[in-house]
């Protein structure tokens, strides 16, 4: 390590452990094994595949040099940006306040360099996505959890409302990660009952300060049953144009169009119109990406002209909603077969399994070449990488290892 580089930026905070898990799963199939490999983070078919939805690379070979090589502007093209908004919120005529940003990672560190100062606090349900803490860390941020509702049990209000109050207090302002629906790694979602309780103390201690709401939407398209999704969005709309919570939203073509790897998204603020917060969130843009690709927003301009383009993109959907409920369902058996409690899920590539000691249940079920994610709270399954037919097999293997 170099003497000058700072403690905080010697690791990538289970980045690592991912890569590594993966890379052994990988190298054990090579040699031969049956492997199965539940530390992806990406949509795979049953023959382990990525998938790459054809709607979408239909249109990506239709795109005109022109549509691909200038610059984009810093802020994102303005069409992109309305189209991403209306994909979540399709009565909006506006994207109110916004910019595009490289995947809803970028989204995410945007809202901890406007909306915080190093030093301060971000709120956020444990378990989480393990970049959150990279991201935080990178931004000189210090992350304080609340506990993500267990299966079947309603919101702990009481936690939730005492650790926001609590950062409210202590830096006069709060900003709430929330990653729902389909939440990662639990997928799972809120029940309404949940949201409305939530939105209702946020409301209430707004009164103390500035509080801003990010909703981090990554995995809708992939929701077991889509209505309750439409469900969710149009609460979190009634709610934002309230305008007593900054409400925004971090949104990413990542897993809905699979381009993992063109890093298109965008922080919007659908309900804001703050010309000092479009001007600070530019001027950040300027200061680390510059701009993003242009490309991936010409493809989305491009569905948002198309009818029959979107109609194929919402098939490629149903699919893949289909199998990845068919996973999900066979992991829930499987589990229950055993006799241990099963797998709940609304939505997304992961569910969360229980383990006293995840570090110990993970090495042992490498021993018997499966291979999942060790999480403080349990583990990360990514059941898509996963075959329904390999549930039985996960199981016990599960079992054998606790």
């Amino acid at each position: 390590m170099l003497p000058h580089l700072l403690p905080s930026r010697r690791d990538f905070s289970g980045d690592d452990l991912i890569f590594t898990l993966n890379a052994a799963a990988q190298r054990r199939a090579a040699g031969g094994a049956s492997v199965i490999n539940a530390t992806v983070g990406a949509l795979l078919d049953d023959a382990g595949k990525l998938v790459v939805l054809e709607s979408v690379m239909q249109q990506w070979r239709q795109l005109t040099p022109m549509e691909v090589a200038p610059y984009a502007p810093i802020a994102g093209d303005p069409a992109f940006l309305l189209a991403l908004t209306q994909r979540h919120w399709p009565s909006l005529t506006s994207y109110g306040i916004g910019v595009a940003t490289p995947g809803g990672s970028g989204a995410l560190a945007l809202t901890l360099r406007n909306l915080l100062e190093r030093g301060n606090t971000l709120v956020t349900a444990a378990p989480y996505w393990g970049p959150y803490a990279t991201i935080a860390a990178e931004g000189g941020v210090r992350i304080a959890t609340v506990p993500y509702p267990a299966p079947g049990e309603a919101l702990d209000v009481g936690a939730w409302e005492q650790a926001m109050r609590d950062v409210l207090d202590e830096q006069g302002r709060l900003l709430l990660w929330l990653n729902d629906p389909c939440h990662n790694p639990t997928g799972r979602s809120f029940t309404r009952a949940d949201r409305e309780t939530l939105l209702s103390v946020l409301r209430d201690i707004a009164s103390q300060g500035p509080v801003t709401l990010l909703l981090d939407l990554a995995y809708l398209d992939y929701a077991r049953d889509p209505q309750a999704v439409t469900e969710a969005l149009e609460d979190y709309a009634a709610f934002g144009a309230e305008g007593s919570v900054l409400v925004g939203a971090s949104l990413s073509l990542s897993k809905a169009f699979t381009l993992y790897g063109s890093r298109a998204g965008a922080l919007v603020f659908p309900w804001a119109a703050d010309k000092a917060l479009q001007s600070a969130l530019v001027t950040s843009c300027r200061g680390t990406w510059s701009n993003c690709a242009r490309a991936p927003m010409s493809v989305l301009s491009r569905f948002s002209k198309d009818a029959d383009a979107q109609a194929a993109l919402a098939a490629e959907h149903a699919q893949w909603r289909t199998v990845l409920t068919a996973r999900a369902e066979a992991l829930d058996a499987a589990l229950r077969a055993e006799g241990l409690p099963g797998a709940a899920w609304d939505g997304g590539f992961f569910v969360t399994l229980a383990a006293a000691d995840p570090q110990v249940v993970t090495e042992r079920l490498q021993e018997r070449d499966v291979f999942v994610v060790p999480m403080p709270e349990g583990l990360r399954v990514g059941i898509c990488g996963m075959r329904a037919a390999d549930a039985p097999r996960f199981a016990a293997a599960y079992k054998a290892s606790l």
